[in-house]
C-alpha cells in the first residue's frame, strides 16, 4: 500500500490485513451503530469497523463551488460526484465518489471505500475517504 499522509481526523479510517475501514461507534444500550465514530473517551460506546464495500444507495453531482467556509477548496473548481453507499449489515454513509465517470454511476453499484487526499485551507494535506467502483463493476 501506497504511504498516506496523515488521516485527517481520529477514529475515521483504518487499514486492516490490506484493506480500508470506516471507524464507527456502537451505542452498548441501544446497539445502534454511528458513523463518524464518537471519542474513545466516551464509554456508552464500542469502535467497530464498517464493512469496506457496499452499494451505491443514490448520488449527485456537485456541479457549482460551494459557499466558503467550510468550503476550502481551488479557485479552479471542478465538478465532483458524492453519493451515498450502503455498507451491507451497517448503515449508509455520504462519500466524495471517485475513480468514475457521471455517466457511468448507478444505484446498486458495488462500491469499495479508497483512502482520499484532501487539501487543507493551509495546503496542509491530509487522508480522508471516499468510495469508488469495485474493478468488476467498470
Amino acid at each position: 500500500m501506497p504511504t498516506l499522509a496523515p488521516i485527517i481526523a481520529a477514529n475515521l479510517l483504518v487499514e486492516v490485513d490490506g484493506a480500508y475501514h470506516l471507524i464507527a461507534s456502537r451505542d452498548r444500550a441501544s446497539g445502534r451503530t454511528i458513523f463518524p465514530a464518537r471519542p474513545d473517551s466516551d464509554d456508552r460506546y464500542d469502535s467497530v469497523l464498517l464493512p469496506p464495500e457496499g452499494r451505491l444507495w443514490s448520488w449527485t453531482v456537485q456541479r457549482f463551488r460551494p459557499k466558503s467556509p467550510p468550503y476550502a477548496g481551488p479557485d479552479a473548481f471542478e465538478p465532483y460526484a458524492v453519493g451515498y453507499v450502503q455498507l451491507d449489515g451497517a448503515l449508509i454513509v455520504e462519500s466524495r465518489l471517485v475513480d468514475v465517470g457521471f455517466d457511468d454511476l448507478r444505484i446498486d453499484m458495488p462500491m469499495r471505500l479508497v483512502p482520499h487526499p484532501f487539501t487543507l485551507a493551509s495546503g496542509v494535506v491530509r487522508t480522508s475517504f471516499a468510495f469508488a467502483p469495485v474493478e468488476e463493476a467498470r
